[in-house]
């Protein structure tokens, strides 16, 4: 199911203004609210993959957050919020260029939190994503 315009995310006037994330979501009476755990570059059989290639580790965690919405009826579409944790020393551009690369494009994209962490709870992961996502049917 996608978004509709029912589900509002906003970026008010006097707030910094950018194509990367949204500052405010309004979730209206009604809308099924969707919550994904952590996802970590791990394959079903819970391999770590990716190495220390925080790209590909990335692109893993997105498939694995894929997966997770349309497990509940949802699509990357459907994300209201989404919170990024990285291993200190990762390279934050290369890990964002890929979740970039997996998230839809759109005027409003979903509200965006980001951390540095000293490490993550599966050895080697560097990126980590937990997050949001609301419907209306």
């Amino acid at each position: 199911m996608s978004q509709t315009s029912d589900i509002q995310l906003l970026k008010p006037a006097g707030l910094v203004q950018s194509p990367a994330f949204s500052h405010v979501a309004v979730v209206p009476p009604g809308a099924t609210t969707i919550l994904v755990g952590g996802q970590n570059a791990v394959t079903a059989d819970g391999s770590l993959v990716g190495g220390d290639d925080p790209a590909a580790q990335t692109a893993q965690v997105m498939t694995n957050l894929r997966v997770a919405l349309e497990a509940a009826g949802a699509t990357l579409d459907d994300l209201v919020s989404v919170t990024v944790l990285l291993a200190q020393g990762t390279d934050i551009a290369a890990a964002y260029g890929a979740a970039a690369a997996a998230l839809p494009r759109t005027e409003t994209p979903p509200l965006v939190t980001a951390a540095i962490v000293s490490a993550l709870g599966v050895p080697g992961a560097l990126v980590e994503v937990s997050a949001v996502a609301a419907v209306t049917r």
